[in-house]
């Protein structure tokens, strides 16, 4: 009889006690026998949609992190097994979730991109007091009023973005003067996003030249591209999301418009994604392909011989949550979730690819980590459709703490439940 067989219900009737030893061993119990070889890690994250092409490179990066960690040895001794779902929506990711931990038993969940989606998952991860580590939802409110002690976040908050472009903005003379124009993403990371923009604008003197709602599943931008021609602002800030952002770009290029742009939320792969001659502007970045430590080195080699092309910055997001939660099970000593969360609030150490040792910032969860301005390249210095961009060097710099870019206690609290 195999191992298997040893455990299902009818052997276990036929054994001497059989019955005395099902009521005893709850089917959880059995499950866990029959996967006691593997760990398994759910990632959930949108795979269609408006923001499915970011959520593919998540998927990629994270297919790459178990293939590494399986190859050094995997977690305690056991190989990881990586559970994948297309979080879809709120509803259906919050479905998904509860789906993984109780049925599947996940030591923990990583990913999603929505910050919609992020508030949901994090709701079943408190509950049951699973692990969930949140690589690509930005809202600040995240780490304030809808905090929670089981959620942890390795993607930037909005908070961090705004502040670390804004520097280029004011004071690397990118914007001559401070009249903007914006167009908004009409769900909750746009939402939140705005908030911290407004609260950064009203900080430094400007004031909004326009500022549009713009509903995410638009594709023809042309009403909001008049209003802009005839606003003549200093900057247009495009607070878009996903794939709206290259169709923006590439009707901004038809339309000729000539005004400076940039933007407080970003992803490379839709600068790739408009083109040479369509991506303008300058941009926040939490990570960029074209960052030269060993690290970054290596990533960037490994992702493009198994896909063919450059990992983008959200797939540095997936890979560098799933790499934190396999060392600290190895640390650890345990996959427990509680174990894993007082070890993050302690202020545990990662490698982070970067110039920097991060750490996830105990009155929050937030990473703490540095960030990049990305600015287009004119097209005829661009030599390939990957490398169309130049960078700053880290922000905050080398002389900094780490948080200063980060919303303060008096700008963001979070209060985690009891």
């Amino acid at each position: 009889m195999s191992f298997k067989d040893q455990f299902t219900r009818r052997a276990l009737l036929k054994t001497t006690g059989g019955l005395a030893l099902v009521s005893s061993v709850s089917a959880p119990s059995i499950l866990r026998a029959q996967t006691s070889e593997v760990i398994r890690f759910g990632h959930l994250t949108p795979r269609t949609g408006f923001l499915g092409p970011l959520g593919e490179y998540g998927v990629m990066a994270a297919d790459l992190a178990v293939e590494e960690i399986n190859a050094a040895g995997g977690v305690l001794g056991r190989k990881v097994e990586l559970l994948k779902e297309d979080s879809v929506n709120p509803q259906t990711a919050s479905t998904k979730a509860e789906r993984m931990i109780e049925r599947d038993k996940v030591a923990c969940i990583i990913g999603e991109i929505s910050s919609a989606s992020v508030l949901t998952i994090g709701q079943v991860a408190q509950r049951n007091k699973t692990l969930f580590v949140n690589t690509g939802g930005n809202s600040d409110a995240l780490r304030g009023a809808d905090c929670k002690r089981y959620m942890f976040h390795v993607e930037s908050q909005n908070s961090m973005y705004v502040k670390s472009v804004g520097r280029s903005f004011l004071k690397d003379g990118l914007v001559k003067g401070k009249k903007w124009y914006s167009l908004t993403a009409d769900y909750a990371f746009g939402h939140d996003l705005l908030k911290v923009a407004r609260r950064f604008m009203e900080g430094n003197g400007g004031q909004f030249a326009g500022d549009d709602l713009v509903p995410t599943d638009a594709t023809d931008f042309s009403a909001y591209l008049l209003k802009i021609r005839n606003a003549k602002p200093d900057l247009v800030v495009i607070n878009l999301a996903g794939n709206q952002i290259t169709n923006f770009l590439k009707q901004y290029a038809e339309f000729g418009l000539t005004f400076p742009v940039g933007g407080f939320g970003f992803d490379t792969a839709l600068a790739w994604a408009a083109g040479k001659g369509n991506f303008v502007g300058t941009w926040p970045c939490v990570w960029h392909h074209l960052l030269q430590t060993d690290g970054s080195k290596k990533f960037v080699a490994s992702f493009t011989k198994k896909y063919g092309k450059p990992p983008e910055n959200q797939a540095w997001g997936d890979y560098i949550a799933t790499k934190i939660v396999a060392q600290s099970i190895n640390e650890l000593k345990s996959a427990d979730s509680t174990k894993m969360v007082e070890h993050f609030e302690k202020g545990a150490k990662f490698d982070l690819l970067k110039t920097r040792q991060g750490y996830f910032r105990a009155s929050d969860h937030q990473l703490m980590h540095e960030m990049y301005a990305i600015t287009a390249l004119p097209p005829e210095k661009i030599k390939n459709q990957w490398d169309i961009f130049s960078s700053s060097g880290p922000v905050p710099g080398p002389d900094e703490p780490l948080d200063v870019i980060a919303a303060s206690k008096d700008e963001n609290t979070c209060v985690f439940p009891t």
